[in-house]
């Protein structure tokens, strides 16, 4: 079905809250999860994650040094999770998370109690560019994430910003986890609890606020980014005095305090020139070590190094694997670690290496000498010490070959977080491979052996999902941010490959011929320029198994919007480049004519009956095509959303004529629109104030027309709601603890399970509800 692309969530969100939030001057203390009265009836749901196993980017893993077997990563967009060694598995944590505070899944930093294994608090936030209209907020838990309470701040933090690797931002005093400091973004300074992170106060004393030179004095400043303590400082149950501040600052980046955070001072002798992503204290040998690049990252940068400081001595050393000075360094340096069990072993990845893939260098003797995990051998071959075994998450080589000096699957090119279990030398996590990747037998690279690396997947589901269908008798196909897409012929199995022939950095729309499922397009986005002989439409008639393409119009960079004639014979395109005319293809693309009657960069969707009639809606107009798409002409239909931005416009199986329209982004024009008559005429839901998305399901028993999904405000409550009667009355699927960070991107039902619905959190990958108590199909 058609997509309105992306961004329509942050537009309407901001509309939203400018006008509910209340942006607090202080640090007051607030609900996680506010009550809300019961708009409606609602049926109680068991919910599961599609499995696909990582795909989004993980920016933080934060081991806990008071219990074995437990961690927890953070995410961009997709939230935070915790580690479970036992099962081997990722718990998601911050699900509760809705529309209101969408921007909580971006988490910027994480902390872990180093005494009380159930303490931990986390930085969340999405953006600092007014994308986000909340401010950024400290969650703390005293049962392993498994409840929050929330303290909201007087700024922004940028869970997704330029710089979210660096840190860790939040950190817990190691002698006394009363006592927390926050690194701020945007010139808002260094910040200290000294209640568990309850309240927060400014360190007035710190003088410097950061300088990014990508972006110096705006939104974007990754001001200060990571703060750590010399724990041999301080005794159990007081402030640890000795304290390092990282300053994305190039002349001044690392500050120190002594005397418990009351004084402040530029660290004599530090390296200028680049910025600090890391900062790590090995307080048995004395040091602290810093990883450097010359931008904030994540996916840019070409320099850096890694030094080491004498706490002692004052004594500052260069101990980078390549200098900066190298023409052989083309990279900077993140994803630094310690080895709490052998203090002098470090390792430090590349902040960024595209080709050709990430490099991870590890030394016993604090950096005097290093090994590197591959090293190249006679050309295009390279010597490898690892051995990397995806099978349980067989799409991670992204459907390619290896091709030296190019490998499948590749360890990761933003090596930007990487952590030594504090328990276990041979145990690392990385943000490598899907997402996570972590080896059990670490110290066999010290011998000469090979290190044994799999994707540490299970449970963790971080994908930007565009769309989503479900073709009868077919299998579940996803449209996806960054890993083009996948088939789901058993929700409880990884698949086997992304959607190829061909890729697509992202799939942005995704439809199946109602009367012939079997037939599946789809649309999605490359640079036209690296890849012209690609087109940026494909087809499958096997329910897509595999893929091939034909032909596009010239200029193509963006999918936009496609459609699927409900026999499967012609198509009709609204590539997403602006100015892009509306095109159709009889046949799979081969040849492709301009329609008429329709403006570019419609919102295209087909009756899923009569195979001559297209729909297409343009800013506020409807328009609608009885032959084939090769020409249409508006209705005369009035009161629609007047934009875009957050439309979908979906047509029900079975029946011809039926249509439905969801989204906007005004007050006046935001809600559910039902057609009977081609979009002749639209007559506006009653009691559904507000609808994002629609979708549709086997019908109820005793019922013909089919089940109805939204995600909606309904009754002045947010949530995935169903209705049985043609969108007359509705229940809520979803509850308080399961809102999964608000409305969903994608949203359909199972044509062949009743009150079965599939959809997508915000960044959680793909997710599917069922009835707890199902009657009889």
């Amino acid at each position: 079905m058609a997509s309105s692309g992306s961004g329509w969530r942050e537009v309407v969100r901001i509309v939203t809250c400018l006008v509910t939030a209340v942006l607090c001057a202080s640090v007051a203390v607030t609900s996680s999860a506010p009550p809300v009265a019961a708009a409606s009836p609602s049926d109680r749901y068991t919910f599961r994650n599609v499995k696909i196993g990582g795909t989004g980017f993980v920016t933080g893993i934060v081991f806990s040094q008071a219990r074995k077997g437990l961690a927890y990563t953070r995410t961009d967009v997709g939230g935070m999770y915790r580690w479970n060694g036992t099962t081997e598995s990722w718990t998601p944590l911050l699900d509760w998370v809705g529309w209101d505070t969408w921007g909580y899944m971006g988490v910027a930093s994480i902390a872990a109690s180093p005494s009380n294994a159930n303490k931990v608090w986390a930085a969340v936030g999405m953006y600092t560019n007014g994308v986000d209209p909340n401010n950024g907020a400290i969650l703390r838990s005293h049962d392993k994430g498994g409840t929050w309470k929330t303290t909201v701040l007087p700024f922004h933090l940028g869970g997704n910003m330029s710089g979210r690797t660096m840190g860790e931002r939040l950190a817990v005093d190691p002698n006394n986890d009363n006592v927390l400091y926050l690194a701020a973004p945007s010139g808002n300074g260094l910040w200290r609890s000294t209640d568990g992170g309850v309240r927060w106060a400014r360190v007035n004393g710190f003088p410097n606020s950061g300088d990014d030179p990508q972006t110096p004095g705006g939104a974007e400043d990754a001001g200060l980014v990571w703060v750590t303590f010399d724990k041999t400082t301080g005794r159990a149950g007081t402030r640890t005095k000795t304290i390092y501040v990282g300053v994305a600052d190039k002349d001044d980046p690392v500050y120190r305090s002594t005397d418990g955070g009351a004084t402040w001072a530029p660290l004599a002798g530090a390296p200028t020139g680049h910025l600090p992503h890391k900062g790590v204290v090995d307080p048995v040998n004395h040091l602290l070590y810093i990883a450097t690049s010359d931008t904030t990252g994540p996916f840019s940068g070409g320099k850096g190094d890694v030094w080491k400081y004498h706490t002692v001595t004052g004594a500052w050393t260069r101990i980078s694997p390549v200098p900066s000075t190298s023409d052989d360094n083309y990279f900077g340096y993140s994803g630094l670690t310690v080895d709490r069990r052998n203090p002098g072993t470090i390792m430090v990845g590349t902040q960024v290496s595209w080709w050709p893939d990430g490099i991870i260098w590890r030394s016993t003797d604090s950096g005097t000498t290093w090994s590197r995990i591959w090293d190249w051998d006679a050309w295009p071959n390279r010597k490898l010490r690892y051995d990397f075994d995806v099978s349980d998450t067989p799409w991670a080589t992204m459907g390619e070959q290896s091709n030296p000096p190019i490998l499948v699957p590749k360890i990761g090119q933003a090596i930007s977080s990487m952590e030594i279990d504090p328990f276990d030398s041979d145990h690392m996590l990385f943000n490598g491979g899907p997402g996570i990747a972590g080896t059990k037998n670490l110290t066999a690279w010290d011998t000469a052996g090979t290190v044994a690396i799999t994707p540490e997947v299970e449970g963790l589901e971080e994908g930007a999902v565009q769309g989503l269908i479900k073709p009868p008798g077919g299998a579940l196909l996803s449209a996806m941010g960054d890993v083009s897409g996948f088939r789901h012929d058993d929700l409880n199995a990884a698949p086997k490959t992304i959607f190829t022939s061909p890729v697509f950095t992202t799939t942005r729309s995704i439809d199946f011929a109602e009367r012939n499922p079997k037939v599946i397009v789809r649309a999605g986005d490359f640079n036209d320029a690296d890849r012209p002989g690609d087109s940026h439409a494909a087809f499958s008639t096997d329910g897509g198994a595999t893929w091939f393409q034909g032909t596009e119009p010239g200029g193509v960079n963006v999918g936009g919007s496609i459609a699927a004639a409900a026999d499967g014979g012609r198509f009709v395109w609204a590539p997403g480049d602006s100015g892009q005319q509306v095109v159709h293809s009889v046949g799979y693309g081969t040849s492709w004519t301009p329609s008429t009657g329709v403006p570019a960069n419609a919102i295209i969707t087909s009756d899923r009956v009569n195979p001559m009639k297209f729909y297409a809606f343009s800013n506020g107009t409807f328009h609608v095509s009885t032959d084939g798409g090769a020409s249409f002409t508006a209705t005369a239909a009035t009161g629609l959303p007047a934009s875009n931005w957050n439309l979908r416009v979906k047509a029900v199986p079975g029946r011809e004529g039926d249509v439905w329209v969801a989204g906007g982004a005004t007050w006046t024009t935001y809600g559910l629109w039902h057609s009977t008559d081609s979009g002749a005429t639209f007559t506006r839901v009653s009691g559904v104030e507000q609808a994002d998305n629609i979708g549709f399901g086997k019908a109820a028993p005793g019922r013909a027309y089919p089940a109805l999904y939204t995600g909606a405000l309904i009754g002045g409550q947010r949530g995935l709601f169903r209705s049985d009667d043609a969108g007359a009355s509705w229940v809520r699927v979803n509850d308080d603890r399961h809102q999964f960070g608000g409305t969903p991107e994608a949203l359909t039902g199972d044509p062949a399970v009743y009150g079965r619905v599939y959809f997508s959190g915000y960044g959680r990958g793909v997710l599917y509800g069922d009835r707890s108590v199902r009657p009889p199909r």
